[in-house]
């Protein structure tokens, strides 16, 4: 039986897309797929469908200019982060943000740079909630 997906999240092809629009900022079906990864060869009338989901999700919206669809993100790709990020915290984390951070501090990939910014990241927030 078929998952459904929730429409307030993307799928990976969805978000390949939105991630080649929210490079260029607005664009054609043509314009966008420019802009993605370019091993993986997709037919126009496949993005066209895909961006014709993305309005229907919400994700986007579509301006008529001379015979071509515009496409417009509707929302930033730090708003979809974070909301992703709420969402994982939740459904993986028990809703506990520091289990999360906890667990990406624990990824051995993380190199000791990567660590130092994160805790530049964390003091800056701290000394802005002091204030």
């Amino acid at each position: 039986m078929a998952r459904k997906h929730d429409p307030d999240f993307l799928t990976s092809v969805e978000l390949e897309f939105m991630n080649g629009l929210w490079t260029i900022g607005s664009g054609t079906v043509r314009e966008i797929m420019a802009n993605m990864d370019a091993a993986v060869d997709r037919a126009y009338t496949s993005g066209a469908t895909v961006m014709r989901i993305l309005e229907q999700k919400g994700f986007v919206s579509s301006d008529k200019k001379d015979r071509a669809l515009v496409y417009s993100p509707q929302l930033s790709k730090n708003e979809y982060q974070g909301r992703s990020i709420r969402q994982m915290s939740k459904s993986l984390f028990d809703g506990a943000p520091s289990a999360l951070v906890a667990r990406l501090v624990d990824d051995e990939m993380l190199t000791d740079d990567m660590i130092e910014q994160i805790r530049n990241m964390l003091d800056n927030k701290l000394e802005k909630s002091d204030d």
